[in-house]
């Protein structure tokens, strides 16, 4: 005896035609209804575009510094991070400050009545003079009145009163001094490095792909993008003639990189030391060219791109030659179209 059909065709109907045929109609899921894509217009405009390229920075500050001591037993040392500015005392022997000048030579020699002329006089003295004290000729020469300017420093710093400046009284830097390090406890001796630091301009550290090396220059532009999402501009200052090796990941082979500095600009960067932050280099740009929005391209057959141009009603697809594309600020350069054509870009 035949099963019911119903058992055999759950879910379908059958129905019958004249002539004798069949029709199977399956459930079906209702057809997805697409709305009306909306578009907008923007306007070819005039405009300077960059090209560049993302890699991984470090944030840190500049230069590496050594403090060595100048003889006795060290008193005090300022905490590591603070910063040391001109005429502070970057440690204390026996007792007493020892100040931090600004200048790229190191003392050598003792200063006093009769020294012979040289480079580090003048130094001294134009220390003595941005610490307020006048009175002096800025020169090579340690005169009579050099001697009684540096009577006056050393009653106001609280040093011996004698004119002269042995060496070890005073440490010579190129600028502020950043703490970043003690090398000397309190109660040794102060021989050999005392405390080492950085300067206190902040930098980012990027250790770049050999390959893309070649691409970088002095000066370059970059926009670096910090921790809390603030973006700054800065740009490359030091590039490294010598590649370092980089440990590898997980046990692989160290990979070779070439290191660059990047010094930010406008205000002092209050952030982490050591955060890693993203980083826009510019390796191209073009200056007062057409733009319109990457958006607003439409790929063509052969890697080539059109536009499609709107006056009123009146829709035209417009061949165009496109330059750098300018990622960050979402536009490209391109030719072919006027400024101040409007061009149709998707809408929100």
């Amino acid at each position: 005896m035949a099963r019911p059909l119903r058992a055999s065709l759950a879910g379908v109907v059958l129905l019958g035609l004249a002539g004798g045929g069949w029709v199977l109609l399956r459930d079906e899921p209702p057809a997805v209804t697409v709305g009306p894509v909306t578009t907008g217009t923007v306007p070819v405009t005039m405009g300077d575009v960059a090209q560049r390229r993302q890699v991984n920075g470090t944030i840190t500050y500049d230069g590496a510094y050594s403090v060595n001591g100048g003889g006795g037993v060290v008193t005090r040392l300022p905490r590591i991070g603070a910063t040391i500015t001109r005429g502070h005392a970057l440690y204390e022997a026996d007792g007493r400050k020892v100040p931090l000048m600004y200048g790229p030579r190191p003392a050598w020699r003792p200063f006093t009545l009769g020294m012979t002329s040289g480079p580090d006089v003048e130094q001294l003295e134009r220390n003595l003079r941005a610490l307020g004290h006048t009175g002096f000729t800025v020169d090579r020469h340690y005169s009579l009145s050099t001697y009684h300017a540096v009577r006056r420093w050393q009653h106001d710093a609280r040093l011996p009163v004698t004119g002269t400046v042995p060496l070890g009284q005073v440490v010579f830097l190129p600028g502020p001094l950043r703490v970043s390090g003690h090398d000397a406890r309190p109660g040794t001796a102060a021989t050999g490095v005392v405390l080492h630091g950085t300067s206190a301009t902040p930098v980012v550290s990027v250790r770049l792909d050999p390959a893309m090396a070649p691409s970088i220059r002095r000066g370059d532009k970059v926009v670096v993008t910090l921790p809390d999402g603030r973006t700054r501009k800065g740009k490359v200052v030091r590039i490294s003639a010598v590649a370092v090796a980089v440990p590898g990941e997980q046990g692989d082979q160290a990979q070779s990189a070439v290191p660059i500095t990047i010094r930010l600009t406008g205000k002092p960067v209050k952030t982490l030391d050591q955060a890693l932050v993203p980083v826009d280099i510019t390796v191209d740009q073009r200056k007062s060219v057409l733009t319109v929005p990457i958006v607003a391209l439409l790929a063509q057959p052969g890697g080539k791109f059109a536009v499609v141009t709107v006056a009123g009603s009146r829709r035209t697809t417009v061949p165009v030659e496109t330059g750098l594309f300018d990622e960050t600020t979402g536009v490209v350069e391109v030719s072919g179209v006027e400024e101040g054509a409007q061009v149709e870009v998707p809408g929100p």
